[in-house]
């Protein structure tokens, strides 16, 4: 058992993810803590590096700045889409999440933003792209 969280350690949290305005965007509580490998991609970079030096049972506050979490906000990420274009059973929601395939076959995806006459603007930013976040972690183990 390690003392302290290094690169390539397999950690167990617990967290709180809230935004500058206190708003909870993401929680563990009530569940399950978080598995992840320090280091290997599987979290956004902030939260990776928030966590290296922490000991079992340590509470910490990391505040994560955009450009190590979802990124800056991308305006060129907005796109109209031919109201046409979609198929007629779906009845489209301000709001709503909807995913569509790549020429490679990978998945992206959108928030609809507004539904004109003529099309619908969608936007294929993270809907956390662009803020800070601020993470309260529990570790509750190190392997």
């Amino acid at each position: 058992m390690a003392d302290v969280v290094k690169q390539g350690d397999n950690v167990k949290v617990h967290y709180t993810g809230k935004l500058l305005d206190g708003n909870v965007f993401d929680s563990s509580e009530g569940r399950e803590p978080l598995e992840f490998t320090v280091g290997a991609g599987q979290m956004i970079p902030g939260f990776d590096k928030g966590v290296i030096g922490m000991s079992l049972d340590e509470e910490k506050e990391i505040t994560i700045p955009p450009e190590e979490a979802y990124g800056i906000y991308d305006p060129a990420k907005i796109i109209a889409v031919p109201s046409d274009q979609f198929p007629d059973d779906l009845s489209l929601e301000v709001g709503m999440e909807i995913s569509a395939s790549q020429p490679d076959g990978s998945a992206i995806q959108f928030t609809v933003k507004e539904i004109g006459e003529q099309d619908v603007t969608l936007d294929g930013n993270h809907f956390l792209a662009g803020k800070d976040l601020i993470f309260s972690v529990t570790l509750v183990s190190i392997s």
